[in-house]
């Protein structure tokens, strides 16, 4: 059985969206993983079969081929875990439901899985979340250790779990996952002082000096330079 399950890699700041394919058949038991993933990734195999046993549910020891589309970019980073594993329990019809086609249309996977199932906190959330909203994703299912970063980006769904089995019964229609709230940037109060830099005639490099270590907390010297004359234009005329 083939399933489709979807996530999202990043170039620097900027994302594209992953399709995992997985293909469960019938011949020699293998695992492989394919599409130009890095040494991260194919290491999500162990990860993923470990993870799956561990959460008492059965291992099938068939053919399996995972396929990172577009197979011409290269993937990086254990964040694929989870949406792996997901495929291969749909695949192997261990995750059942007649709306899941719909859900999984509108919804990202990300989470690294620890051997035991628990799903760990992962890097690079928030830029992963404001691609996701450009690409038009209604909801997002990560680790609860990453929920609060993905929530200040206001537009999408945010679904926290903390292990494999918490979203198969999701996903089976036996439980509920609380949304992970929005939240908001607050502005502090601008605080307005008797005195500032626009009481001083010029130094405009000393000035944006001071600015710049007030702004990230950096601490500054000044040091004043005196001009030092040569004793011989020192002398005065008798």
């Amino acid at each position: 059985m083939l399933s489709i399950v979807k996530s999202i890699a990043l170039q620097g700041l900027n994302g594209y969206l992953v399709s995992i394919e997985v293909d469960i058949s019938s011949g020699l038991p293998c695992f492989e993983i394919v599409g130009l993933p890095d040494t991260s990734v194919k290491e999500a195999k162990e990860r993923v079969r470990t993870a799956i046993k561990n959460s008492k549910i059965e291992y099938l020891n068939r053919r399996i081929i995972v396929n990172l589309a577009p197979a011409n970019i290269k993937k990086e980073g254990s964040r694929f875990d989870l949406p792996i594993a997901i495929g291969i329990l749909i695949a192997s019809e261990k995750i059942k439901n007649l709306y899941l086609k719909n859900f999984l249309d509108e919804t990202i996977f990300l989470g690294e899985l620890s051997l035991d199932g628990t799903v760990e906190k992962i890097n690079g959330v928030l830029p992963i979340c404001i691609e996701a909203r450009k690409l038009g994703i209604k909801r997002i299912i990560l680790p609860n250790k990453n929920a609060k970063e993905a929530a200040l980006i206001e537009g999408l769904e945010i679904l926290p779990i903390n292990n494999l089995n918490e979203i198969i019964r999701y996903l089976n229609g036996e439980s509920y996952i609380e949304k992970e709230k929005n939240k908001k940037f607050y502005s502090q109060s601008q605080i307005t002082y008797e005195f500032d830099f626009s009481e001083v005639k010029g130094q405009e490099n000393v000035k944006r000096a001071l600015e710049i270590s007030a702004a990230g907390g950096h601490n500054c010297l000044l040091i004043r330079k005196s001009r030092i004359r040569k004793n011989n234009d020192c002398k005065e005329n008798s």
